[in-house]
């Protein structure tokens, strides 16, 4: 891990897979340091040069060396979606290893990523557990079941460990992005158009219609987020799951 604020350090496979998890708390005098999961790619890799730019030294994990290799140099030079989709089946097709495989990445990441680092952020009484869930915890998207109860189940994760490490100091958060601009969306489009027997080109086009701002959101948006709550002006914000939607989902 580097010590130096702004400096970016490497993991491969580090503890936990769920993408895009952000722990943050004070290193050394005047250092502030980030750990981010999941930093290969989409969102990760935004949260993690946003961090950089921001001052943080930042310990950026993933289980591909070679492209997490390649958001260290983008961070330097500074200063997608999150998680894994699940079989986007009915439920009645879907296998209990696909659900467990879903669950455990998106659900279970979170947890052995946060156990990890909760008892030196408690022994320094201070800290900023951030997790990446996502508006489909909170509405549904047709056929991707595991996905939205791994997602919603995030969200009551950190509602109920805010309570429990509020008395120390520590934060805890999540941030629901909607649909994100980059290649997994298009992979988003080629299921929903495969399970609602639609076109590719309709189903693209329903994306932007449900925001009122016509738009999907970019990485960098949902990054800017992260680092917000991972920073000294989000002192009073924990419990919270904050929407990075284009206005799709406002609850």
């Amino acid at each position: 891990m580097s010590t130096q604020a702004g400096g970016v350090g490497t993991q491969a496979g580090g503890v936990g897979t769920q993408a895009g998890g952000v722990g943050t708390q004070a290193g050394g005098v005047g250092t502030r340091v980030a750990v981010v999961t999941g930093a290969n790619r989409g969102i990760g890799r935004a949260i993690t040069v946003a961090l950089a730019v921001d001052g943080f030294a930042v310990a950026a994990s993933a289980r591909d060396p070679q492209s997490l290799a390649d958001t260290v140099a983008e961070a330097g030079k500074a200063g997608g979606t999150a998680g894994v989709a699940g079989p986007p089946l009915p439920l009645h097709e879907i296998t209990l290893d696909g659900w467990r495989d879903t669950l455990a990445t998106d659900l279970d990441g979170v947890f052995l990523t946060f156990r990890a680092f909760i008892p030196a952020m408690i022994e320094r009484l201070g800290g900023s557990l951030i997790a990446i869930s996502s508006m489909t915890g909170k509405r549904p998207l047709h056929g991707r079941t595991p996905y939205a109860a791994a997602k919603m189940g995030v969200i009551g994760l950190v509602r109920t460990l805010a309570t429990e490490l509020g008395p120390y100091g520590i934060r805890v958060n999540a941030v629901c992005p909607g649909f994100v601009a980059g290649p997994r969306i298009e992979q988003v489009v080629r299921n929903q158009a495969a399970i609602r027997g639609i076109t590719e080109e309709q189903a693209r086009t329903t994306l932007p219609e449900a925001s009122p701002l016509g738009r999907v959101v970019e990485a960098g948006e949902v990054a800017r987020a992260c680092a917000f709550l991972a920073s000294d002006d989000s002192a009073a914000v924990t419990g919270e799951d904050l929407n990075v939607t284009a206005g799709v989902v406002m609850y």
